[in-house]
């Protein structure tokens, strides 16, 4: 598409709004568009692709730009990254531009420190050092540098994925069955899937298939007592409804009275009739103590970092700090255990998290378990073998990689309360 000068200066006022990151990258953009209504499709995609762009590649882009200003960054970007020459640019540049440009087209990607190269801050590959080589680390970072897939799920309370191949295909979207989720569906481009009526008849739903995954691993049953403890905007509880075949109760408990609206519209296209959204004040909110003991299973989907997801949101790295892992992970600690009380003997916990860091999972369990007995812990791949689902190096832990899975980052550890507890 014609770069036009009114087009330049689009953009570079978009990545000026988003980029000292006060709040999340999308919703800075929806502002920025808000303020512009008159703005066609084409433009808020190049715009979004532009602004989404800069923030995958920051780091080399600041490079080339000295730390310099939004429209460097934009021109560093162009030239770079969206191979615009400079014949396309001169008109709409000045003259100290383009000797600029020359000079940043001969910089050497690969002659730069392994942080730059990745796209991470420093501070993220020094704790990905203590359990990633440099040459993992960099093909982590080039994958996360790339746009995620558009993965639906179709909801198997209303329909069969064989026959959402059909229907999409007639409305001449591509689509292929992911290859570990038995309900996921992997779309081709990034087509307006919540303008389809399949999507507004609550056929199926928006979800990575690293997500999927998860309800299968708590793999709940019709007829149970089952909690969606940080349900979020739902996405996993309406999956864990669908398994349960609407039967049983589903609890979907948020902090956010905001995000459990945004669940509802989606609630009522589902089908389902078992789920019971409610919001609580916190992890010891009187609503959780009148269910303690009483649960089948739950599933612990616990605030964390993001950084598994920052094909998506590649704002999260600047917004991320070791300070804020800290934080995350006695918060992550104080919800897992409050949670755990819910269970009755025999029950089973998944606790999840989107983050690539030992600090968010598998600390977080080994603490947890050495100061609740009572808990074991349960084989993910074993699970996932029962429910079908062969993942590749999954055992006690699960662990999904956008580099070796082609989904969000995921890690998953599933634990199961003594039917006879210790001491008795």
């Amino acid at each position: 598409m014609r770069l036009t000068l009114e087009r330049l200066d689009l953009l570079i006022a978009a990545v000026r709004k988003i980029l000292p990151l006060q709040a999340p990258a999308d919703v800075l953009l929806r502002q920025f568009f808000q303020d512009r209504p008159q703005l066609g499709q084409n433009d808020r995609n190049a715009i979004a692709e532009t602004v989404f762009g800069v923030l995958r590649h920051r780091f080399f882009l600041e490079v080339l730009a000295e730390k310099g200003t939004a429209r460097k960054l934009v021109l560093a970007y162009l030239t770079r990254f969206q191979g615009m020459n400079l014949r396309e640019l001169t008109p709409l540049i000045r003259e100290a531009e383009s000797k600029w440009i020359q000079q940043i087209k001969a910089v050497r990607l690969e002659e730069q420190p392994l942080f730059i190269q990745a796209e991470f801050p420093e501070w993220l590959v020094t704790k990905l050092q203590q359990s990633w080589s440099d040459e993992d680390i960099l093909r982590l970072g080039q994958v996360l540098q790339q746009p995620a897939p558009l993965d639906i799920r179709v909801n198997s309370l209303l329909v069969k994925r064989e026959e959402i191949i059909v229907a999409l295909k007639q409305e001449g979207i591509e689509a292929h069955p992911t290859p570990f989720s038995p309900v996921g569906m992997r779309l081709t481009g990034k087509p307006a899937i919540n303008r389809s009526a399949l999507f507004l008849s609550g056929k199926i739903e928006v979800q990575d298939e690293g997500s999927q995954i998860l309800g299968f691993l708590l793999a709940p049953k019709r007829g149970e007592m089952v909690v969606d403890f940080c349900a979020g905007a739902g996405g996993k509880t309406l999956l864990l409804g669908a398994l349960m075949h609407s039967r049983g109760r589903l609890y979907a408990f948020d902090v956010s009275e905001k995000r459990l609206n945004n669940l509802k519209p989606r609630l009522k296209r589902s089908g389902l009739s078992n789920v019971h959204p409610q919001r609580i004040d916190s992890e010891k909110d009187i609503k959780l103590k009148r269910l303690a003991g009483k649960i089948d299973r739950v599933l612990v989907d616990a605030p964390c970092s993001g950084l598994g997801t920052l094909r998506r949101n590649p704002d999260l790295k600047w917004r991320q700090s070791p300070d804020s892992i800290n934080e995350l992970q006695k918060k992550q600690t104080a919800i897992l255990t409050a949670a755990a009380k819910l269970l009755k003997p025999g029950g089973r916990l998944v606790y999840a998290t989107c983050s690539l860091l030992p600090e968010e999972n598998q600390q977080v369990i080994e603490y947890f378990l050495a100061h609740h007995p009572q808990f074991s812990i349960l084989d993910c791949g074993e699970l996932l073998a029962q429910q079908k689902i062969h993942l590749p190096d999954t055992g006690e832990f699960l662990q999904l990689s956008p580099l070796h899975h082609n989904t969000d980052g995921f890690f998953a550890a599933a634990l199961e309360r003594s039917k006879i507890e210790p001491g008795n």
